[in-house]
């Protein structure tokens, strides 16, 4: 499972509480292809300097260093711990940064998809994985108009446009399986005619399960969980994803699961009023 906006933003706010203000003694980087930057540079911006805070942009995590930021996507598979020094190192944990306390900060990652990158600060807006990032969930500028004014030329299907960070930053598979189904929208329509009223249902929806999903530490399914080993919760309250061949909660029709552009997409097909189920409008 790829962490989305909910379980990047439960890793943000766990980091927080455990890693903030403590000087970095030394870095190991065991797999290289992971740092973007010129690896030297990497570990030497990094000795001496401590993570003042954590933010995030989509479904990045931005680590403040003070007069640089070190940017980590988390991909398919990472995910970070927090363990004493002194404990043996996984096979899968591929960068340690280690704090003066003696305590790691171990990014695990099992099929080495993750990123990081070491920018200047000035350098933050104008970076492509930031700048290139749509709005958020919660964003008071994520609008209906907003929607149609970015749906307009697109022909493609809504669950396929909805993945698109450029548009709406940090929704994955999981949760645009669940917004469009809390709006009540096949996932099928083209974008393009997605009308006014259906693009307010999808910031309406977007809103509220990502604000749920968060309060409830993310959806933990496979291989998800935050740096403090924590699962999330909201896999409890999903009412699609994962649910094929089960009834639906709101009418008891059994929701199916088809393929959109290589993704598993979970629906109901009445109350989402979805009339062809077939591979040819895919």
């Amino acid at each position: 499972m790829m962490p989305e906006i909910a379980e990047v933003e439960t890793v943000r706010n766990t980091l927080k509480k455990r890693i903030l203000n403590k000087p970095i003694k030394s870095v190991n980087v065991r797999y290289t292809k992971m740092i973007e930057s010129n690896l030297e540079e990497f570990k030497k911006v990094l000795i001496g300097r401590s993570f003042l805070d954590i933010k995030r942009r989509g479904k990045w995590l931005i680590f403040d260093l003070g007069d640089y930021y070190l940017l980590s996507h988390l991909r398919m598979e990472g995910k970070y711990f927090i363990k004493n020094h002194e404990e043996e190192l996984n096979k899968h944990e591929h960068v340690i940064i280690t704090f003066t306390d003696n305590t790691d900060l171990r990014y695990h990652d099992t099929r080495k998809f993750g990123r990081m990158n070491l920018i200047k600060k000035e350098e933050l807006a104008t970076a492509e994985e930031i700048a290139k990032q749509g709005l958020e969930p919660g964003d008071e500028n994520l609008t209906a108009k907003y929607l149609i004014d970015k749906f307009k030329k697109k022909r493609l299907p809504i669950k396929t446009v909805l993945l698109d960070q450029t548009i709406i930053s940090g929704l994955g598979n999981i949760y645009a399986n669940e917004v469009l189904f809390a709006a009540g929208i096949d996932p099928l329509k083209k974008a393009c005619d997605v009308s006014l009223e259906e693009a307010s249902r999808i910031v309406e929806e977007s809103n509220r399960i990502i604000k749920a999903a968060i309060k409830m530490g993310g959806t933990t399914i496979k291989s998800y969980t935050s740096s403090l080993g924590v699962t999330g919760r909201f896999q409890q309250y999903l009412c699609v994803h994962k649910r094929e061949g089960m009834p639906c909660l709101k009418c008891g029709t059994t929701i199916l699961n088809m393929k959109v552009n290589g993704r598993s997409t979970y629906f109901c097909p009445k109350c989402q009023e979805v009339t062809e189920v077939n591979e040819c409008r895919v």
